[in-house]
């Protein structure tokens, strides 16, 4: 099972993935667009053009896990590419306001909240 700790960290691919990508091709982004470890347990999230789709990419220590969500109405709310330069660090509450339908630029973090 997948466990999100303080030391997990969330990494957002910024604009457009080709979903059809399966473990093989999203490792391949984690490494050139990321430039990050895939097997240091990370979370990686991909988007779909549309934003109607997302998949997350995690190294549990024994194998690949890809999680999907596909959405009936509506979109995700997603940086743009020019926001950053191909990756966004993010917290484990703000991915579960992503997932939730929340959108990120109009939440704000209140600054007695410790960030990682």
């Amino acid at each position: 099972m997948i466990g999100i700790s303080q030391a997990t960290r969330i990494f957002l691919a910024v604009g457009a993935t080709d979903l059809r990508k399966g473990y093989d091709g999203l490792s391949g982004l984690v490494a050139s667009q990321f430039g990050e470890d895939l097997f240091a347990g990370h979370l990686f999230v991909f988007a779909n053009a549309q934003r109607t789709r997302l998949k997350i990419l995690c190294w549990d220590g024994s194998g690949l896990w890809i999680l999907g969500k596909r959405l009936e109405k509506g979109r995700f709310s997603w940086p743009k590419s020019a926001e950053a330069l191909g990756k966004l660090s993010i917290s484990s509450a703000e991915l579960a306001m992503l997932l939730g339908g929340l959108d990120l630029t109009r939440a704000k973090q209140k600054r007695w909240i410790r960030t990682t």
